[in-house]
């Protein structure tokens, strides 16, 4: 358990410590955030399948592929559904939220409620993977979930400082959208730990959450700034490097 609340920490602080660096270089170019975001898609994609959905297949037993597709779908639906409601990063990113006259904090409450409710189910999907009760695998996955918070909370400092939000209320709402990454962890690991039977479902579910972010969300993200060739190398680099990790660790 205290291995869960760290990661879960850590999963969640890893927004207030991209958060940190965009206060730092409020001007951090395009071509760098979107590297490091590609890289992170590779990482989250390579977790997603190695860590989340291939186990989902292993622990359904007899129906563990239809129970793993079904899974997926649902996860890419719920996310869906949230994205109808509330529009996330890169939506919202090239909106009058980000002009300098803005001082709309409808606006910037929306955009905070968004990375918020987005980040619920990729907490969720970390602390599923420590109910699978495979360490190594779950940290793989924690680590690939943080990797990518790390650019998104260095992505919303600057709109937000631009919308007239004062730099310390700035700071406390990136604090908040990690600690609800924090909660999902928890959630995540305590509803499996509980019903170990939605365990496939669950493993699926999580998976299907985290490839329906990469293809939505970060790989559009990071095509919208030319440079797609380096961002697209970048993803293969990260989904090669939590392939080998899988392979070393076991």
């Amino acid at each position: 358990m205290k291995m869960v609340l760290l990661t879960a920490l850590g999963v969640g602080g890893s927004t207030i410590f991209g958060s940190l660096i965009g206060f730092l270089f409020k001007k951090i170019s395009h071509r760098f955030s979107d590297l490091v975001l590609s890289f992170a898609a590779g990482v989250m994609m390579s977790a997603a399948v190695l860590g989340l959905i291939l186990p989902s297949v292993e622990y359904g037993g007899k129906y563990g592929i239809i129970i793993t597709v079904i899974g997926i779908f649902a996860g890419a639906f719920c996310l869906n559904l949230i994205d109808k409601v509330v529009p996330h990063l890169h939506r919202m990113i090239g909106t009058d939220i980000e002009s300098h006259n803005n001082a709309d904090l409808n606006k910037v409450l929306l955009f905070v409620t968004a990375i918020a409710i987005h980040n619920l189910p990729e907490g969720i999907a970390a602390g599923v993977g420590f109910g699978s009760g495979n360490t190594s695998q779950a940290l793989l996955i924690a680590g690939g979930i943080a990797l990518q918070n790390i650019p998104e909370g260095m992505v919303i400092i600057g709109p937000m400082l631009a919308a007239g939000v004062s730099p310390k209320k700035t700071f406390i709402s990136a604090m908040v959208t990690g600690f609800v990454e924090v909660a999902g962890t928890l959630i995540g690991y305590f509803a499996v730990s509980i019903a170990s039977a939605i365990l496939p479902f669950a493993l699926a579910f999580a998976g299907g959450t985290m490839l329906y972010v990469v293809s939505d969300e970060m790989i559009p993200e990071t095509h919208a700034h030319g440079g797609e060739r380096g961002a697209t190398y970048a993803l293969l680099a990260g989904f090669c490097v939590m392939l080998l990790s899988d392979v070393l660790l076991g």
